[in-house]
């Protein structure tokens, strides 16, 4: 199917990368060592991607910074960039914050062109060398960048493909699997740059969608089941833009188009006009990740014409139905259990009010040696105006509950300000498996619910009732049962690998 780009309007509508690195380093690990591993109890996704390209030279480094920073909540850890302009590829990219990046770069000018893509990482442990930065780029013989790619998501098969390159002699330079991406496409060339994909995506296993650029072409893709997010919009005929999120479009001042379909390579081309579409095949079915929409998106963003907040905001009404409950006040764990929060609030009646305060300028790098010490930090993250809640009944509304340790915590805090009774729901069922699709969880003895039942989790956390969001309501709001939703019935759309170090 190929489809030129000037009638985008009428277009139809229509990872996990070293987790077991992790798994080794803290497996050995005492349940509050682990907690101060990982010092706060939320899954994490790991990365955004953006790409723009146009016919005519623009400032992509300002849109680039632009696009990425809209998307800093899907990785905080590293960002880059690589920049197409006059056949050549220059590629920066470093530890920190989009912004703090940005500011390092010397000379601005010289990353002006008519092609840019970016990335933003969340970097899982033992996995911050800055050769697995992105985007991940490929030089010919005369040391010039041919290849430059980025990548959101995990392959499952990387190990078993990284041996079959190596053995034909590719040299890998980092330890992840987007690098078995891009070598897959380079080795495909000879096939033209539609071809090499087309190759890649039939090599590759798992959730991937990849924005990348040759010397004189752009190009996204997405996986065959659509579980990581990719969205098109269009600034103008001459300019589109691809990112994980429509509030990457918003924030360069692009108009959302549609979502890229699953198995759907976007490109461009010597020989047509426009921006292309070709679908390797025409059968797939759109199963992307649901957690996308309970926590991951930003709530002002569209995925698959689903409005993110709406989701939320239903969540909250949906699980008072499910579970109604007299209670003074209604608070929503910030950000992401806000929205629900409202949702409950209107549904039961109950007033919501926003007495979570959060630090907003709270990071991963604390070293906490000591359960003492531990025990303040949720406190530093959330803190609640104890007025507002003292000899209250409150209904908690979170939107997922992980390792249940900053819930416990959570808790321990209200009871401490004085709360008569406390009611805990979850807007997502309960997390039962990993994931290894590209999101950064624990491992199923670290995930709580996969080791209590609801009774015993109750009491554990210490709360008069609790209750999680079902399966079935959760299908009911998203409006189909095609989602992923893996991580609450261990039920995946690709088989699961082997739990064995991956490189």
């Amino acid at each position: 199917m190929d489809l030129e780009f000037q009638n985008y309007s009428t277009l139809p509508k229509y990872a996990f990368q070293n987790r077991y690195q992790e798994f080794e380093e803290t497996k050995h690990l005492s349940k509050e060592e682990k907690e101060a591993h990982y010092p706060f109890d939320k899954m994490e996704e790991e990365c955004g991607i953006f790409g723009l390209h146009s016919t005519e030279n623009l400032d992509t480094f300002s849109l680039s910074q632009f696009g990425l920073f809209a998307l800093q909540h899907r990785g905080q850890e590293a960002c880059g960039i690589a920049v197409g302009n006059n056949g050549k590829i220059l590629s920066v990219k470093d530890e920190g914050l989009v912004l703090d990046v940005f500011k390092t770069i010397e000379e601005p000018q010289q990353y002006m062109g008519s092609t840019v893509i970016g990335h933003t990482r969340y970097t899982t442990a033992g996995d911050k060398k800055k050769y697995n930065f992105q985007p991940f780029f490929a030089k010919n013989e005369y040391d010039q960048i041919i290849l430059s790619i980025a990548h959101n998501g995990n392959l499952t098969n990387a190990k078993q493909l990284r041996k079959e390159l190596e053995d034909e002699g590719v040299v890998f330079r980092a330890t992840s699997d987007t690098e078995v991406i891009l070598r897959l496409i380079q080795k495909n060339l000879d096939l033209g740059l539609r071809g090499a994909i087309k190759a890649t995506m039939e090599k590759i296993e798992g959730a991937y969608s990849v924005v990348g650029i040759t010397r004189n072409k752009f190009f996204a893709f997405r996986d065959f089941n659509g579980i990581r997010p990719l969205v098109l919009g269009a600034i103008d005929e001459n300019t589109f833009v691809v990112a994980s999120e429509s509030c990457a479009l918003d924030g360069v001042g692009a108009q959302y188009v549609r979502d890229v379909l699953p198995g759907e390579i976007i490109y461009t081309s010597d020989n047509e006009e426009g921006l292309q579409s070709y679908l390797v095949k025409d059968d797939c079915v759109n199963r992307i990740c649901a957690f996308e929409y309970i926590y991951f998106a930003r709530p002002d963003s569209t995925l698959e014409g689903i409005n993110v907040h709406e989701v939320r905001e239903q969540s909250g009404k949906k699980i008072w139905e499910q579970a109604p409950v007299e209670a003074d006040i209604v608070i929503g764990v910030p950000d992401s259990g806000v929205p629900a929060a409202i949702g409950f609030s209107k549904a039961s009646g109950i007033p919501f009010r926003p007495v979570l305060i959060k630090n907003r300028y709270i990071g991963r790098s604390f070293i906490i040696p000591s359960q003492e010490m531990r025990e303040h930090l949720v406190n530093l993250k959330l803190n609640p105006i104890v007025s507002e809640i003292k000899g209250k009944r409150v209904v908690i509304i979170d939107d997922s509950i992980v390792r249940g340790t900053t819930s416990k915590r959570l808790v321990k805090i209200l009871k401490k300000a004085g709360v008569k009774e406390i009611h805990f729901r979850s807007v997502s069922p309960p997390i039962i498996a990993p994931c290894f699709l590209g999101i950064d969880t624990p491992t199923k003895d670290d995930l709580i619910s996969a080791n209590m039942n609801k009774e015993e989790l109750r009491k554990y956390l210490d709360v008069d009732s609790l209750e999680f969001l079902s399966v079935d309501n959760l299908i009911n709001i998203l409006g189909s049962p095609n989602h992923c939703f893996g991580c609450f019935t261990e039920k995946y759309p690709v088989a699961n690998p082997e739990a064995v170090a991956l490189f």
